[in-house]
């Protein structure tokens, strides 16, 4: 896709911005948007171009949740089919499953999860449903004072979604996810901050400069392999159950980074000038990477 029904997508001097775009509807998620999510996230992750992707909404919402005007399952489900644990295991991409059952925010969570690009949030207003749990995979939350961030799925009957059970007890602690998911209540930008699950508040104007001000830091001077590298190892290290599994993909990023642009880092330290590293995350991955799926 290049062009989006639900989204803008830009990209300028290395950062990607990425903006919901229904303001009319507070920027409310549907099917199209989580395919267009998807498809976004998978072409700043190829696109050497784009080294941080910052995701914001259009007008005075960041996303409302789910676009709950639509006739029948509201989710984009089908009725009747009776999935099971196994089903979801063994036939995770078969289409009855892939469409009729599984998440659609999770896929998006996903998706962001697999990205090579470092993903900031700038959280312009309502962030409620799917429009918090979707934040969760980006690395770094950053926030308007109008923001309103709500987990509040238990005020619909349902749970919580978009692999939120995963990323959340790991960002601001099982005791807090667990009060925050069960009292499903809007927080203030306050309480989010309090509670970790957003690194800063801006005023509405300066939520942008702020957020691009993040990203030229994780851009300047820096390999863009090794960034790549640096967060998919955060991420799936930080969930093994012993270090000895860390230690493993640490030596082998190590091996293969330092053959490459690790050599031009310690030219460029001794030679006291800046870097020009080479490496590009479209073509000069290690071999090993991914190690998991």
């Amino acid at each position: 896709m290049s062009d989006y029904e639900t989204l803008d997508y830009s990209v300028v001097d290395g950062i990607c911005t990425l903006t919901l775009n229904r303001p009319e509807q507070l920027n409310s998620f549907t099917v199209t948007m989580a395919n267009e999510l998807v498809d976004a996230f998978t072409r700043a992750s190829t696109d050497d171009e784009t080294r941080v992707v910052v995701v914001t909404g259009a007008g005075r919402a960041f996303c409302a949740g789910m676009d709950l005007t639509k006739e029948g399952n509201v989710f984009g489900l089908t009725p009747g089919l009776a999935p099971t644990v196994q089903d979801l295991t063994e036939r995770l991409d078969d289409p009855v499953i892939f469409e009729g059952v599984r998440d659609t925010g999770g896929r998006v969570s996903l998706a962001i999860y697999a990205c090579t690009k470092p993903v900031i949030a700038a959280i312009n207003g309502a962030a409620v449903g799917i429009g918090a749990t979707m934040t969760l995979p980006m690395d770094i939350r950053l926030a308007s004072t109008k923001a309103r961030i709500g987990f509040v799925f238990g005020r619909l009957g349902i749970v919580p979604e978009a692999t939120s059970s995963w990323f959340l007890p790991r960002i601001v602690g099982i005791s807090r996810a667990l009060e925050w998911t069960y009292a499903a209540d809007i927080l203030s930008p306050d309480e989010a901050l309090a509670g970790g699950l957003v690194r800063s508040l801006h005023e509405p104007d300066q939520l942008l400069p702020a957020a691009y001000a993040l990203a030229r830091t994780f851009i300047d001077g820096r390999s863009p392999v090794g960034i790549a590298l640096t967060r998919q190892m955060m991420y799936r290290n930080s969930a093994q159950p012993h270090p000895i599994e860390a230690h493993r993909i640490d030596s082998l990023a190590m091996y293969y980074t330092s053959f490459a642009d690790g050599e031009e880092g310690v030219r460029a330290f001794l030679e006291k000038r800046d870097t020009e590293f080479t490496g590009r995350t479209s073509s000069d991955m290690p071999p090993f990477y991914p190690w998991q799926e």
